[in-house]
């Protein structure tokens, strides 16, 4: 099997996904979009994973690999693939599937939990996963659920953190990959971001609680054990 990754920024790659991946046999390669790196073909991979990332979906103007990396998008969920999309990736996934991108309500930045739906705690693809478990955000935007995707968590600050689509097709827009190392870059990155919000933590309770990406990573192991067997 080969895992191919779309990064967007240095700081936000597959993280403990590659771990994952990598003790399952996968091969693994990457586009660093932000290096203007060239889109695989569709026959180069079997599962794309798609990163998250500060742009908007709807920044194409600003990114000039933007508009190509929506038209890859648009074939790649249509050809059967594993298409899995975290924070951004997830609002890339949620647009080419017809769903609106759009301002959410509140900022989420820091630790927050997310709780399975009604019809995610009985969806194969959370099996065995807890009904309610903390996970790291990072997010300013959120997307519309797109026509015919089954949504499968939610949080206080918003309601679409999960969604399936069809049984290859999995969106996270929270950030279940990170390390500790990872969190400590998007506090050091974003760092203007931290204003005040009911939903945003100070730097230092982001980072006073990093050793929870570990308690993360059974969680993400669990899910994508469950992806990989959703056929």
């Amino acid at each position: 099997m080969r895992l191919h990754s779309l990064q967007h920024e240095p700081i936000e790659t597959p993280g403990n996904i590659l771990k994952w991946a990598q003790e399952h046999g996968f091969s693994v390669s990457c586009t660093r979009l932000y290096l203007d790196e060239n889109l695989p073909g569709l026959d180069e991979f079997d599962w794309l994973v798609i990163m998250g990332g500060s742009m908007s979906v709807n920044d194409e103007s600003r990114y000039r690999w933007l508009a190509p990396e929506k038209m890859f998008l648009d074939k790649a969920v249509n050809s059967g693939k594993r298409v899995l999309g975290v924070c951004l990736g997830a609002q890339l996934v949620a647009n080419a599937l017809g769903g609106r991108v759009f301002s959410n309500r509140y900022k989420e930045l820091g630790w927050f939990p997310i709780k399975l739906s009604p019809v995610g705690l009985i969806d194969p693809v959370c099996r065995n996963l807890p009904s309610e478990v903390e996970m790291f955000h990072w997010h300013g935007e959120t997307f519309e659920l797109p026509a015919g995707a089954i949504h499968l968590a939610e949080s206080d600050g918003c309601a679409n953190q999960a969604f399936r689509y069809g049984k290859n097709i999995l969106a996270w827009q929270f950030h279940p990959e990170v390390t500790a190392e990872m969190v400590q870059a998007f506090v050091a990155e974003g760092s203007q971001e931290l204003s005040d919000g009911l939903y945003i933590q100070k730097a230092d309770d982001i980072l006073a609680c990093r050793g929870k990406a570990a308690r993360m990573e059974p969680v993400l192991n669990q899910w994508l054990d469950n992806f990989i067997l959703n056929d």
